[in-house]
């Protein structure tokens, strides 16, 4: 298994918009982290962008995993880039 870096883009105002989603969102993620496939996730602090580390296969594994994320297929999230991780420490 590779390690996976998102870097992302929220939409304004991501704070209002998400609330909707969000719970779906946050059961989404737990499991995927029983699974294993997801390392940590979560918004800069100014709420602008979104980083995450995953675990999986394949670099498609993981842009498949957060196209299916409610928050993409909302908007919520706007851009989303995915690069392959090493690990230093």
């Amino acid at each position: 298994m590779d390690r996976f870096v998102l870097w992302g883009t929220y939409c304004q105002n991501a704070l209002e918009k998400r609330s909707p989603f969000r719970e779906e969102h946050l059961n989404r993620l737990s499991i995927l982290k029983e699974k294993g496939i997801l390392i940590t996730l979560g918004p800069t602090k100014c709420t602008r962008y979104v980083f995450g580390i995953f675990e999986a296969a394949s670099l498609e594994v993981v842009k498949k995993v957060l196209e299916e994320d409610v928050y993409w297929k909302e908007g919520i999230w706007t851009s989303l880039e995915v690069y392959p991780w090493t690990q230093a420490f």
